[in-house]
């Protein structure tokens, strides 16, 4: 039951997208079809999936202002985890391969949401900061995974900087989504998923910071992060 449940819940992402795609080309790059499709996508997946999802603090999440949203990134399955809790108007950053993959990649494009290469990192900080302008100009909020990669459920690894670099050009508080560490194991003879803790921490405000500032925000995003990370698995363990 385990794989059968991970292969509809995957499934059932390009079978969403191709609908997301009749949405998308009705009203291309518009900021909240991410938002609609990123919310079929994850409530579909968890119910395939059998796997629940405690939510904590999302009175947090700032939803009348523009803000960054930085997520720990561990599996594949996080969209799955994470892809209802985008605010309106909020807008994505992938990898530039995403644009490869089959009705996933064009609706992300579609979605308004931002491809970079992160191999040029100068240029892939460029597109970001010019992103912040639009995030000014056009009251968007921004998702970003810092990490840049999938930790697999290890340690919260080290933080890019673009995140954090559009915040404060945007003078837009950082808000943290924390996901506790996890591992897609399941339990039961129906193999439903073993329920991952989400948990969403109070803004960081930027309006006051400069670029010189970029380090010691990381530093601190990092630390409560990894702290809350760390609670989470403590208390589920106990």
């Amino acid at each position: 039951m385990r794989f059968l449940r991970a292969l509809l819940a995957w499934l059932s992402v390009p079978v969403l997208c191709l609908l997301g795609l009749i949405l998308c080309l009705a009203r291309p790059f518009n900021p909240d079809n991410t938002r609609i499709l990123g919310w079929a996508v994850a409530r579909t997946g968890r119910c395939l999936l059998g796997l629940a999802r405690p939510l904590e603090g999302y009175e947090n999440m700032p939803l009348d202002r523009p803000t960054v949203i930085i997520a720990n990134h561990q599996h594949n399955d996080d969209l799955f985890l994470m892809g209802d809790l985008l605010p309106p108007r909020t807008v994505a950053i992938g990898k530039a391969s995403l644009r490869w993959i089959p009705f996933f990649g064009q609706v992300f494009w579609l979605g308004g949401n931002i491809l970079i290469d992160r191999k040029r990192s100068s240029r892939a900080v460029a597109v970001i900061q010019t992103t912040a302008g639009a995030m000014t100009r056009e009251r968007k909020s921004l998702w970003i995974f810092p990490e840049g990669t999938r930790s697999h459920g290890e340690h919260l690894q080290p933080f890019k900087k673009g995140a954090f670099h559009a915040a404060i050009a945007a003078k837009a508080p950082i808000t943290m989504v924390c996901a506790e560490a996890y591992r897609p194991e399941t339990r039961g003879l129906l193999g439903r998923r073993r329920p991952v803790r989400l948990r969403v921490l109070p803004p960081v405000e930027t309006h006051d910071l400069c670029s010189g500032d970029i380090a010691e925000l990381m530093a601190r995003c990092h630390h409560e992060m990894s702290q809350a990370i760390h609670e989470m698995g403590t208390e589920t363990s106990a």
